[in-house]
């Protein structure tokens, strides 16, 4: 950042820093805020509002697949859209789409089952095939998601240029660092507030639509704010989308640097997307744990929203002083650390007895991934040209995340089938245990081959 930055390294550096910041960051720090308290409020509890309209595991797994399909493909068109017209227009125009999306999410609760005509087609190959039947409410959820995702995952590229203009090259965890805590604070304050409109409703439905109202009320004034607030007089203006030949192209150059970095985050991302939408399930109908202190209690959807508040109180604590640590120790130690932790919570969440304390402890240790993502995003955005910023790092993602789409399909099909497997040393039963148990296998190799293979940046070198 052009503005002097606090050598303290505590997660109260930020704050000092706030009225510091030069403008266009400070205008991305709280729109992140705004829009990360909104997707962390309502995201994290879809799975179970689908499961509580009678959508299967493997719906719910297909839910996931789609919502890393939406990441998979948005990140791209949008840095490059934002390279194209600049961030500011192309961050206000993403916030629309994506506060429709909560509004689409709320009003798909009132939408009664829709019974569709059955037509039949006769087809040369395959005989006759019936189309229709009944469209459910839970569906409005797969349509509401590629709304909601806008922000987060089309404004992507935008966001990674925004610091990569600000700051220089040697400060780019301590940058990213800035905005991160902010939005990091969404995703603590999110749940806290899910959690408490939860515990005071009648039931998880009518709480949930409650939350949905919520985040459209911070998704409107967020979007006003930033596209009011932004100073655009320093954005840079790259080069128009050339199509899927530019797409090609910009794969192709791709700093080596990112691709034993993208090797192994697909893997360690392909683990966690197996099985992140099951978590909210795995606490409230598999455990089924609440929160019982002083003669108060929560039920399990509540307690749920208090983990991810723990979950985050870790990350907001250990975020700055680890982005420091890495001006030290380099960025390849610091995002390795998130890699196993995203490795491990999987195998440790569905193995863990069913208490409370425990739960507890498991989430403040998967808060520590989140230590590493300042790092980890100035490994992806540092090797970028200036005015590639959003580019290079749509690139990335596009790769990365489209490579992860059936991860959550597959998790679903292994999370609620009931095959079992006899092998020489025993027998093999799906289901949640083996579902997870995947997810971890698969996120340690990630880890193995990142250490193995990935390199540091040379500004942290």
């Amino acid at each position: 950042m052009t503005a002097d930055a606090s050598d303290d390294a505590s997660v109260l550096a930020p704050f000092r820093q706030f009225f510091a910041l030069e403008r266009d960051v400070l205008v991305l720090s709280l729109a992140m805020f705004a829009f990360s308290l909104a997707f962390q409020m309502t995201s994290r509890y879809v799975p179970e509002y689908l499961n509580v309209l009678g959508a299967s595991a493997g719906v719910i797994g297909l839910y996931g697949s789609v919502g890393n399909l939406v990441s998979a493909v948005y990140p791209y068109p949008g840095g490059a859209l934002s390279d194209r017209i600049g961030s500011r227009l192309a961050l206000t125009l993403f916030g629309t789409v994506a506060t429709a999306g909560f509004l689409l999410w709320y009003l798909a609760s009132f939408v009664p089952t829709i019974s569709v005509p059955v037509v039949e087609f006769a087809l040369p190959v395959t005989g006759t095939v019936a189309v229709g039947g009944a469209v459910e409410p839970w569906v409005w959820l797969f349509v509401g998601l590629f709304f909601t995702q806008a922000w987060k995952s089309f404004g992507l590229g935008a966001t990674f240029a925004v610091v990569k203009q600000s700051v220089a090259q040697d400060r780019l965890a301590m940058g990213f660092a800035s905005t991160e805590v902010f939005r990091r604070i969404g995703f603590l304050l999110g749940p806290l507030l899910a959690a408490g409109l939860l515990a005071v409703a009648a039931d998880f439905v009518t709480g949930f639509q409650w939350i949905l109202l919520v985040a459209v009320a911070f998704g409107a004034v967020a979007t006003v704010t930033q596209h009011v607030r932004y100073d655009a007089s320093d954005d840079t203006i790259g080069e128009s989308f050339e199509g899927i030949s530019g797409v090609v192209a910009d794969l192709r150059a791709m700093p080596a640097t990112l691709r034993p970095l993208l090797v192994a985050d697909t893997l360690v991302r392909f683990a966690n997307g197996m099985v992140y939408v099951f978590f909210v399930i795995v606490v409230t109908d598999f455990l089924a744990v609440g929160f019982d202190i002083a003669g108060r209690s929560l039920r399990p959807d509540a307690f749920f929203g208090l983990l991810l508040g723990v979950e985050m109180v870790v990350a907001l604590l250990s975020m700055v002083p680890v982005s420091k640590l890495a001006e030290r120790t380099g960025l390849k130690p610091v995002v390795a650390v998130g890699f196993t932790v995203y490795a491990l919570f999987p195998l440790l969440l569905i193995f863990a007895p069913a208490d409370q304390w425990v739960l507890v402890l498991l989430f403040a240790f998967s808060g520590l991934r989140f230590a590493g993502l300042p790092a980890h995003k100035a490994l992806i955005v540092g090797p970028a040209e200036r005015d590639a910023g959003g580019r290079v790092t749509g690139t990335y993602y596009l790769l990365r995340n489209a490579l992860v789409i059936p991860s959550a399909a597959l998790g679903g099909w292994l999370y609620g089938s009931d095959w079992t497997l006899s092998t020489g040393v025993g027998t093999i039963a799906a289901g949640p245990k083996l579902a997870f148990a995947v997810a971890s296998a698969i996120g340690v190799v990630g880890v193995v081959v990142f250490l193995a293979f990935g390199r540091e940046f040379e500004a942290y070198a």
